[in-house]
């Protein structure tokens, strides 16, 4: 069916950031897809909540490091709404491992980060290119962090990840317009059960201690703060295309 509401991809939106920047758009009359790979029931409960601010959700299970998902989950968003207006390409994986430990990093681990992280959003942004030129306004939004652009990261496998994913934002703005504008957000530390989990609660809890000391603005990012600046993008920016914006209380000037 064809729906007067716009509509939204957000991968990886079962929790965190993800899940933040779906309730977002939801609350700005955007019909989400609420994308995940294991976290079921937190997807639901996603729904659940883009629900709740009026707006409708479609459920999807999908690896973005496979095309056949990628392709699947906009013809699925098509086929329940008639359009897609913005993907934001939020879904990444990691390996915690010191960066000066070399040997702890192998060929399969850059294989599996980069599959997810770089190769996940070219294939979800060419999945979804024909619907979003239709649209007219397109806008395709990456989810990358500082790690891309001053080498600081939970592992070098990292980090290499998402320099990719910013040289590829700029690569695709050229070619997705006029019809589409492609930028990317770069993090710093956020608040989210991936660090936590990451890290280990201890260091979790020592290292955003030292970076809230650390930084201008005396704070890090919670996931709401990157929800606000991908609705920038999305709702405004009509004339930025191929930037790369840096969400984190000022660590970079000081890092």
């Amino acid at each position: 069916m064809k729906s007067s509401n716009k509509v939204a991809i957000v991968t990886g939106s079962a929790t965190g950031t993800g899940a933040a920047i779906a309730i977002a758009l939801a609350k700005k009359g955007y019909n989400v897809v609420i994308n995940y790979t294991k976290s079921k029931t937190e997807a639901e409960e996603t729904c659940r909540l883009v629900e709740d601010a009026g707006a409708q959700a479609l459920l999807f299970q999908g690896d973005v490091s496979k095309d056949a998902d990628c392709r699947a989950m906009a013809a699925a968003a098509v086929e329940k709404w008639g359009r897609i207006d913005a993907l934001v390409n939020n879904a990444g994986r990691t390996k915690f491992v010191p960066h000066q430990d070399l040997e702890d990093l192998s060929f399969e681990d850059f294989q599996d980060i980069y599959a997810v992280n770089t190769i996940g959003p070219f294939q979800m942004s060419r999945a979804c290119a024909p619907h979003l030129k239709q649209s007219g306004k397109g806008r395709i939004v990456m989810i990358s962090s500082v790690a891309g652009t001053h080498g600081h990261g939970s592992s070098l496998a990292y980090v290499a990840s998402k320099g990719g994913l910013n040289s590829m934002t700029k690569g695709l703005a050229r070619v997705m317009g006029p019809e589409i504008t492609v930028n990317a957000i770069c993090p710093g530390m956020i608040e989210t059960r991936w660090l936590r989990e990451g890290w280990g609660e201890e260091n979790y809890e020592k290292n955003r201690a030292a970076m809230t000391r650390k930084v201008p603005l005396k704070k890090v990012a919670q996931p709401e703060d990157i929800a606000d600046a991908v609705l920038w993008f999305i709702e405004g920016g009509a004339l930025v295309t191929g930037e790369l914006l840096i969400v984190d209380g000022g660590m970079h000037l000081v890092s």
